[in-house]
């Protein structure tokens, strides 16, 4: 059953959680924009949903070797490269965490638009309306 859900909702349930752990990054390298030294962090979305299309659920984690998006050394999380290195080695660049953030806000409100209207035709179908 839960198989059916899974296909119905596509892809868009792991998109939420990408979107999730990607405001927790922008939200600390802001947090740490004045910190020296500290290297800004993001997740390549793209690469994360392609690794999850290969099969539908599978950033469910099953076996103590797959990926884990709690753990920040995770192949998916990378460094990212400034436009203007800082004298004290700090790589967050306030302008561009702050575009992100808004970005991938955005993007986090209009797939759980979509994920609304599903469950909506949803209900509408269990209903017969």
């Amino acid at each position: 059953m839960s198989n059916i859900l899974d296909n119905y909702l596509g892809n868009h349930v792991q998109a939420l959680q990408v979107r999730s752990k990607k405001t927790e990054l922008l939200a600390a390298n802001l947090a740490n924009a004045d910190t020296p030294g500290y290297k800004a962090k993001d997740i390549d979305f793209r690469a994360v949903l392609e690794r999850a299309s290969t099969d539908i659920g599978s950033m469910k984690k099953t076996h103590a070797k797959h990926f884990d998006f709690a753990g920040a050394d995770s192949d998916l999380v990378q460094f990212r490269i400034p436009t203007q290195p800082s004298v004290d080695g700090n790589t967050v660049e306030a302008h561009i965490e702050k575009g992100e953030f808004l970005d991938n806000s955005m993007r986090y409100q209009a797939t759980l638009q979509f994920l609304g209207g599903k469950f909506k035709a949803l209900k509408s179908a269990i209903k017969g309306e």
